[in-house]
């Protein structure tokens, strides 16, 4: 009887469930609301157009070009300092010194000149010469140090007083003629005999060689009036600006024709004359 009497109850209580559900479902039922769709006559379902591919808009000194290339500014010469770098650690004179890098173009500017960034004009004209006489790209891979970069990458005291940190030297090779340098020496040569600006004036169509040991270099440097031309090989004036595997020139402005002053490092130009962000 005890278990005839619980079998009941189960069904009793499983009942009352059932009709409690259904009685709040149809509640619901009553309780929703619709509404029309309403359409015009003739009304048609609207099509998109087919996505178009939007070009990149060129950076500012990609909308001038040397041939097939951008061409050459002042913004090539910024420098390739990285607050990304480890510390280097030297020893001089029996003491460590640690050298660290700077934050690159992001910390500090170009040289100044008149308030202005300034790369000595001879130097952009030269490697836009080059890169429309050859057809082929320039590629700097030093242009302006900071005093920062220039110690990290060269502690020795022969890179002290070097131009870069006054934005009057840059190295350089030329895609497509890495192992072709004495070449493009020539053509830095042919610049100054059939430029108008230069031709007839010896002291810059004649190029002298400097065969003194404080040049670093294997192979003599050439030199005119204006500038100094130093062609490193393959294993010599390595850095971190210069990791790659090939041979690879320097220019240095010698002789600044708008000033008529010879061009020389000097502690306040290097230090003092660019600014920091």
């Amino acid at each position: 009887m005890d278990l005839y009497f619980i079998v009941v109850l189960i069904a009793l209580c499983t009942a009352c469930s059932t009709a409690e559900e259904q009685g709040s479902s149809h509640l619901r039922r009553q309780n929703q609301k619709g509404e029309y769709i309403y359409r015009v006559h003739n009304e048609y379902l609207f099509n998109p157009s087919a996505p178009q591919i939007a070009h990149l808009e060129p950076y500012p000194w990609e909308k001038s070009t040397v041939g097939n290339f951008p061409k050459i500014t002042k913004e090539f010469f910024r420098c390739k300092g990285s607050s990304l770098n480890p510390v280097k650690i030297d020893k001089q004179n029996g003491e460590v010194v640690r050298h660290y890098d700077c934050g690159g173009s992001e910390k500090h500017s170009l040289p100044l000149r008149d308030k202005k960034e300034f790369i000595y004009p001879i130097l952009i004209d030269l490697l836009n010469y080059i890169q429309a006489r050859a057809e082929k790209k320039v590629v700097i891979t030093s242009g302006h140090r900071c005093p920062e970069h220039n110690a990290y990458i060269d502690s020795s005291s022969t890179n002290q007083h070097s131009k870069h940190m006054i934005g009057a030297e840059v190295s350089f090779y030329v895609q497509g003629m890495e192992n072709q340098p004495e070449e493009l020496i020539k053509y830095i040569q042919d610049y100054y005999k059939t430029t108008a600006k230069h031709k007839g004036q010896k002291d810059f169509e004649e190029f002298q060689r400097y065969d003194k040991e404080a040049a670093n270099v294997s192979i003599p440097p050439w030199c005119n009036k204006e500038i100094f031309i130093k062609l490193y090989k393959k294993k010599e004036g390595r850095n971190l600006d210069n990791r790659h595997p090939y041979p690879y020139i320097s220019i240095q402005v010698r002789y600044d024709t708008e000033t008529q002053e010879k061009v020389i490092y000097t502690w306040d130009r290097a230090i003092h004359n660019f600014l920091r962000r």
